[in-house]
């Protein structure tokens, strides 16, 4: 089948974003700018299969073109081998026009795909558990950055009494990162006996995880006259002093109230920078769902309440098994998982869970 006029649309646009970041790059670089080349390096690489089986396609339909004018002309010798040529190319076509098609299908991403990631994970129902359950899912996804060899960076943790986590913030930076990350955010139940539960029976208890993709600086114009910085010393558990000086930073976004904190390094500059990392991404999910609302709509989404029955995955210690309940996923090996082996579900959440493309069906059927 022919390439659809929307196919050619689509394949011109990523064609013109080609040349855009080819030209980029090509540039003289300016100082200081090693990691934007490094994302437009990253975007350009995942372009080219696609660009480049596209231009071989139009180049060979304009070779058919140039041999159906030779066709019609009057020159009878040179009409008999155009025809010969034109019934070779013809095999050579359909060929790449299912080529681009696959690698056009294979290569439509959400609009954020490409970005980095902000994972913020908040203890939910289940007490002293939940918050301990929290800290074992902070590690999963450092862990799982680590498999990947993305760059995690800890924005800020809140522990609690026993050293669980009551709430983390984590940076994840890394080719598609959010794209992998993107489905982890909602209620994560876990079933197990807590080490507080001296008769062993099972608790359930549970975890609230958003998943953000990280903004630009392009993508949010953060005034200086709308935040607030407020600096003070960091605190640990209990509220133990770990550091005095006041290289804590509290960053208010005076027009939604939005509020980051981040203690976690000793140094305010590199405190601030991480506080503004997350401002800017909450911000851009506020913007994405709707310029009036304060707080994001998809956060919400994500983590709701943080009650147990809107569960999106569990963990059940006793059968060893996590079973994500989108998709209907269930793997015996729940220990490899919380080791952040992840691949297996996320691949699993992407091509199920990813929104159906024009004209076509959704990807795959939730696997049992």
């Amino acid at each position: 089948m022919a390439i659809t006029d929307s196919e050619r649309a689509k394949l011109t646009s990523i064609e013109r974003r080609f040349d855009e970041l080819a030209r980029s790059l090509s540039a003289p670089p300016a100082g200081g700018a090693s990691e934007e080349r490094a994302k437009l390096a990253r975007a350009l690489s995942r372009l080219e299969p696609v660009a480049g089986a596209w231009l071989a396609l139009r180049r060979l339909q304009e070779e058919r073109g140039h041999l159906l004018e030779v066709m019609a002309g009057d020159d009878r010798d040179l009409s008999v081998l155009a025809q010969e040529e034109l019934e070779q190319i013809a095999g050579r076509e359909r060929d790449l026009e299912a080529r681009v098609r696959r690698l056009l299908e294979e290569g439509e991403r959400e609009p954020a795909d490409d970005r980095d990631a902000i994972v913020e994970i908040r203890a939910g129902t289940g007490g002293e558990e939940a918050g301990l359950f929290a800290g074992d899912l902070l590690r999963m996804y450092l862990r799982y950055a680590e498999r990947r060899g993305w760059q995690a960076e800890t924005i800020e943790v809140h522990q609690t009494e026993l050293g669980g986590v009551r709430e983390a913030v984590i940076s994840i930076e890394g080719e598609e990162a959010w794209r992998w990350l993107r489905h982890e955010g909602g209620v994560h139940r876990v079933q197990r006996v807590p080490v507080t539960e001296a008769s062993g029976r099972i608790h359930t208890s549970a975890v609230t995880v958003a998943v953000l993709p990280q903004a630009e600086e392009v993508d949010i114009e953060v005034r200086p006259e709308d935040i607030r910085v407020d600096t003070f010393c960091s605190s640990g558990p209990g509220g133990q002093s770990v550091n005095t000086t006041y290289s804590a930073v509290r960053i208010v976004h005076l027009p939604t109230g939005i509020t980051v904190q981040c203690q976690d390094e000793r140094s305010q500059m590199k405190n601030r920078a991480r506080a503004m990392k997350v401002l800017r991404a909450r911000l851009l999910a506020s913007r994405a769902e709707s310029l009036e609302e304060e707080r994001g709509e998809a956060r919400r989404a994500q983590v709701k309440t943080g009650d147990r029955s809107e569960k999106i995955r569990t963990y059940n210690f006793p059968q060893s098994r996590v079973t994500d309940h989108r998709i209907g996923l269930s793997l015996h090996r729940l220990r490899d998982v919380l080791d952040g082996d992840l691949k297996e579900l996320s691949e699993a959440l992407d091509k199920t869970l990813r929104k159906p493309r024009a004209g076509g069906e959704k990807d795959g059927a939730a696997r049992s």
